[in-house]
């Protein structure tokens, strides 16, 4: 892809280019009475002047009776470039001859030259304007100019484009969750003024996060509060509550907790600038702790290091055992194996597992299936499994192991050392 001011360059080289191309055609077609005047201006001069096999005081004398009146410097040459006549100092012979007939101007150390060239080879020179040179003058000065616009113009393109590559940055680092991204404010032009505005959205989005985390904050500090007390009241029925009755206030207690603490979580994984306590962990021993806690759990595979947070790989087999628990069918099939240097998570269970136009929608957050029922959770299971995946640089997804049924493959970057 080619850069912006690359293209803004280019745009004006090209804009450029047509002009003086236009200019040269347009010069073309109207410039000829010029070189007319030229070639007229030498044959009246040739006929004004003697032969150019004339003696050379009849040349001499021709040439101060067409210059009288005239304070500047005449020279005549003859076809060999000698001197024939002169009128003050003699001006230096022409280096070239122009093959249109018209005349030609050179520089001298007393100023500029102008040469007009006659049919029989000789050559006027005089340090006054005449002849018709008009041509080859303007091309060379279009020309440099053109050069001259087209150098200065690069520095101003490449500054321009400067500014916007560091606005794109600052876009950039906002929205990978650099919530403090904020861009200089150069100039006063409309570029300036799209920083200004990205400055201002950038601080807005800041506020309305962080006003978001402290919501959930509060939220969770403020629901648990009730929790333990429900808690304990629970425990204080002692056995005069029905037994029935107690054992689903406690589960629901327990979803209640396990709700907050995964709002929190998610709240936390949202915001990308959070890090991560990293360390290098064998999985297969993760894993095995995880699986204790579940009744007809079969784990196996190999010992592979991972560099990440322990707490919240813990939380991501946990989630995946909890969610075959509850939707799935035992037993349950844990397997940790390497592949393309990576650590390959598959759980799957005997259930009939997730339908393959499901697979994407169940890692959205409080997404629910219909044929769930009773036994749905909360719906933040499987999302956070794949922010923690993600957040670790893998990724997890959801994929058919054998005929009707399917399981979840999480992928995490394995460390050298394992």
């Amino acid at each position: 892809m080619m850069r912006l001011y690359l293209r803004f360059y280019f745009a004006l080289i090209a804009s450029l280019f047509l002009f003086v191309l236009a200019t040269a055609t347009l010069w073309h077609y109207t410039g000829g009475s010029a070189e007319q005047t030229g070639i007229t201006l030498s044959r009246l001069l040739e006929n004004a002047l003697p032969p150019a096999d004339a003696p050379r005081d009849a040349q001499q004398q021709a040439l101060q009776k067409l210059t009288a009146g005239l304070p500047d410097t005449v020279t005549l040459f003859d076809r060999n470039g000698a001197v024939v006549a002169a009128i003050g100092r003699p001006l230096p012979q022409p280096m070239t001859r122009p093959h249109d007939g018209t005349g030609m101007m050179m520089a001298w150390d007393h100023g500029p030259v102008h040469y007009v060239p006659l049919a029989d080879g000789r050559w006027l020179a005089a340090s006054l304007p005449i002849g018709a040179h008009a041509r080859f003058i303007f091309h060379i000065i279009l020309t440099l100019l053109a050069v001259a616009i087209g150098v200065a113009a690069f520095p101003i393109v490449r500054q321009i484009s400067k500014r916007l590559e560091r606005l794109q940055d600052g876009v950039e680092s906002l929205g990978a969750g650099d919530l403090t991204a904020r861009v200089a404010v150069e100039g006063r032009d409309e570029v300036a003024r799209l920083a200004e505005s990205f400055n201002r959205a950038a601080g807005r989005i800041e506020q309305l996060v962080q006003g978001h985390k402290a919501l959930l904050a509060n939220a969770s500090h403020e629901l648990r509060t009730p929790l333990a007390r429900i808690r304990l009241a629970v425990e204080l029925m002692k056995e005069s509550a029905d037994p029935k009755r107690k054992q689903g206030l406690e589960q629901d207690i327990a979803e209640l907790d396990w709700l907050v603490d995964e709002i929190l979580l998610a709240s936390r994984l949202d915001t990308v600038t959070e890090t991560l306590t990293t360390e290098e962990l064998d999985l297969l021993a993760l894993a095995a702790e995880e699986c204790a806690r579940y009744d007809h759990v079969q784990l196996d595979g190999a010992v592979i290091f991972v560099a990440g947070d322990a707490r919240l790989l813990r939380r991501l087999l946990r989630n995946l055992l909890e969610n075959a628990r509850r939707h799935g069918a035992p037993p349950t099939q844990v397997r940790i194996v390497r592949a393309d240097g990576n650590a390959v998570i598959t759980v799957w269970d005997s259930g009939p597992g997730v339908p393959p136009s499901e697979f994407d929608n169940v890692f959205r957050p409080f997404y629910r299936p219909k044929e769930t029922g009773d036994r749905a959770g909360s719906g933040l299971g499987l999302s956070l499994v794949r922010q923690i995946a993600r957040r670790h640089g893998g990724d997890a997804r959801c994929v058919p192991i054998d005929a009707g049924h399917s399981g979840f493959v999480v992928t995490l970057p394995a460390a050298r050392s394992g």
